[in-house]
């Protein structure tokens, strides 16, 4: 996982993702809830801390334990949404996820993403560009809890546009 630049001091991360032979459909391209699941590994592997002790994405912020039933906060996924813009084909290498945060809100925080072609093709091609808002929920109440300022501090670098979809031009 890498991050580099985009705009002023903003960054994103690149996460790589495999495809599976499974996550195509009849049409031999992935299939759209596939690609939801796709977005949700990366993630996963951009804002939660590995268990192995391998080095973290700078976003990363949560740790596994609201899973083994420990943690007093957990994140919820309130809103999707995917601008499909060319069929992803199946291949081996990894596609290149980017993601970034379009807004961080009291208890919510959007997460950008565009899927592009693996790194190192000799033209990247977009796939879709996609957003998530993802809450964050006290287990024992169920209601929205507000970020704090290590959250805060740790996605300000990657802060940057929403996604602006073309229905909405």
């Amino acid at each position: 996982m890498t991050d580099e630049p985009v705009s002023g001091a903003s960054r994103r991360l690149h996460v790589p993702i495999h495809l599976r032979w499974g996550d195509l459909d009849a049409l031999g391209h992935v299939n759209n809830t596939s690609m939801l699941k796709l977005l949700e590994e990366a993630r996963l592997r951009a804002f939660w801390r590995p268990e192995d002790g391998t080095e973290a994405a700078p976003t990363a912020v949560f740790d596994m334990s609201v899973l083994e039933g420990g943690g007093a906060r957990a994140t919820l996924v309130a809103r999707q949404e995917i601008e499909y813009l060319r069929p992803v084909p199946y291949g081996q290498r990894p596609l290149d996820v980017q993601l970034w945060v379009g807004r961080i809100g009291g208890s919510s925080v959007e997460v950008c993403y565009e899927v592009h072609s693996p790194q190192g093709d000799a033209a990247s091609v977009v796939y879709a560009r996609a957003s998530a808002v993802v809450v964050l929920v006290d287990t024992e109440t169920g209601r929205p809890t507000r970020w704090g300022d290590a959250e805060r501090a740790a996605w300000a670098p990657f802060v940057d546009a929403p996604i602006e979809y073309a229905r909405r031009r």
